[in-house]
Parts: structure tokens; C-alpha cells; sequence
């Protein structure tokens, strides 16, 4: 069994959609939703982040329910985000209610690692800890770049390319923007054009490019074939996580040996069943995702 692990810090964040409202902060961020949707899937996985006193014994609860095993140093205050959805693309505006800074330790397990799973919120993973994840360890890496790309602008979290976001990227082997940070990173819609994105993501060194681009589906590419994957059709009720959790069917795939189109077509299956739901208790199963992942590959076939 690969051992895989990710780095970024878990939020307690509070959620607002057209359809649902959470009651107080609930468990979220990227690298958590990853564990979460891979732990449902039986696959144990380490995360590595930052959490205060706060929420700190909340985490720990969440971590042993899943049996999710986790690395995490004290600071001051937890990670979290208001965030509120408008529109019909999973539009949303986010405003910083606690920020748990940098990850600055490096755990000795990480040598151990086969895949490592760069997952941010905010700016807490940076070129500095990746190269030394190159230099320590054989791990390949899968990058989720939102948290690479936010800055908290008087509390409300702008987006931008950062001087060393094409360096970082060079470092991986798997990159997954989702459509706003596609535009971000190259200046290209990828609802208008996915092709020029995704060549050029590549451009910079890695394997293969997911991009995202939420009721539009997805597209995986890896440098010859271009694979668009559509998306489940489901009632959305909250968009928050579906990212984190594509990226954990996707890795399942990976480590199981399945082709690149199975392995979007999966994360499609698991990300379909966290939009149904709002917090960390979304109720996946292998048997579900893989049910559903062969529902979109007969729809693709038909």
C-alpha cells in the first residue's frame, strides 16, 4: 500500500450556500477533505499542518473517528474561512476568520512517503519546504495550487500568481487548478479553451494537468491526449471540498494502477458525493464512488 501523505493546514470554516448553512465552524481545508475522502475509501493517509488551542481537540476527535493519522504543530489560532456562495458556477466569496501561518517543522516520517499530497489554504506550504521535500524524500508529488495563489487582503482573500508559482509547479508531477486558478496561473477561461491551459501548465514540468471546471466536468491531460471527463449529474448543495476530494478518487486511482481517464473519472465519482452534503460527514463509500464511476464511463462510451 502507498504511503501517502498531505501537507496543508485544516480550517473550521463557516458555510453558506443557496441550499445550507452550517451551525458554527465546521472541519474543512483541502489537505483535511483529501484524508477524509481517502480514509472512506480505506486508505490510510498522514496529514501534516497547523492548529491552535481553539479547535485543536475538535481536530483530534474528527482524525480518530476517520482513522485519519496526522502531524500537527501547535499554534496560536486554527485556520478558517466565512465563506459564502452566489450564483450557479460555484461562485463564492471567502473572508479570513483565523490564520494558522506557515508549516516551518518537517517530520522525519515524510522520508517514508511515496506520494505527498501539497494541499494549502493560505500560503502555508512555499518553495522553500517543497524543495526540501525533493531533497529528503523520493515522494512524488500531487499539487492542489489554491493555497499558493491566496492572500488575505484586509481580511477578504484576494487571488494571484506569486514569483515563485512556476518554480513550485516545475517540482510536481501532478498539478490540478481548478477553473478561476487556471485563469490566475496561464490568463486563459478553460470553459472557452483547455487545450492552451493545460499545455502550458505543463510547460513548466509537470507529468500531468487537471483542470477542473466544476458542472463542466474535467479535463486530464499528459502532454499527448487530452481526456474530458463529464460530471456527475447530481443536486449540488454545497461546492466546498469537491476539489479536495476529486483529487483523492484521482490518487486512489493512481495507486491502484488505473489509466489517467479512470482515475478523473473517479475523483468525479467521489467529488459528486461531497457536493451532496455540507461539513466533513459526507457519507462516501468505495462501493458508492466506484458505482458511480461506472455510471460516467458508460455515459462517456454511449
Amino acid at each position: 500500500m502507498a504511503n501517502i501523505f498531505s501537507i496543508g493546514n485544516p480550517v473550521f470554516d463557516i458555510i453558506k450556500t443557496p441550499h445550507v448553512q452550517t451551525d458554527g465552524r465546521v472541519l474543512s481545508g483541502c489537505s483535511t477533505n483529501f484524508c477524509l475522502a481517502m480514509a472512506r475509501m480505506d486508505v490510510r493517509t498522514t496529514l501534516v499542518g497547523n492548529v491552535g488551542p481553539d479547535f485543536r481537540s475538535a481536530f483530534e476527535s474528527e482524525m480518530k473517528k476517520n482513522g485519519i493519522d496526522y502531524i500537527i504543530y501547535s499554534v496560536e489560532e486554527s485556520g478558517g474561512f466565512s465563506l459564502e456562495y452566489y450564483g450557479d458556477k460555484g461562485e463564492r466569496n471567502l473572508n479570513l476568520l483565523g490564520e494558522a501561518g506557515r508549516i516551518k517543522m518537517f517530520p522525519e516520517k515524510l522520508a517514508e512517503a511515496d506520494w505527498i499530497v501539497i494541499a494549502p489554504i493560505l500560503g502555508e506550504v512555499d518553495l522553500e519546504y517543497i524543495q526540501h521535500i525533493k531533497e529528503h524524500t523520493s515522494a512524488r508529488i500531487f499539487l492542489d495550487p489554491q493555497g499558493i495563489l491566496r492572500y488575505s487582503e484586509d481580511g477578504r482573500i484576494e487571488h494571484r500568481k506569486m514569483e515563485d508559482t512556476e518554480k513550485i509547479i516545475s517540482m510536481c508531477e501532478i498539478v490540478k487548478p481548478n477553473e478561476l486558478e487556471c485563469k490566475i496561473l496561464t490568463g486563459y477561461d478553460p470553459r472557452e479553451d483547455y487545450e492552451t491551459p493545460a499545455k502550458m501548465l505543463r510547460s513548466w514540468g509537470p507529468e500531468t494537468v487537471i483542470i477542473t471546471i466544476a458542472e463542466k466536468g474535467s479535463v486530464v491531460y499528459d502532454g499527448e491526449e487530452f481526456f474530458h471527463i463529464p460530471a456527475f449529474e447530481t443536486r449540488e448543495i454545497d461546492a466546498t471540498g469537491a476539489g479536495d476530494t476529486y483529487a483523492a478518487g484521482f490518487m486512489y486511482g493512481l495507486i491502484r494502477g488505473y489509466a489517467l481517464p479512470d482515475c478523473g473519472i473517479l475523483g468525479t465519482a467521489v467529488a459528486s458525493v461531497m457536493i451532496e452534503h455540507t461539513g466533513p460527514d459526507f457519507p462516501l463509500t468505495k462501493a458508492v464512488a466506484l458505482e458511480r464511476m461506472q455510471k460516467i464511463a458508460n455515459s462517456i462510451v454511449a
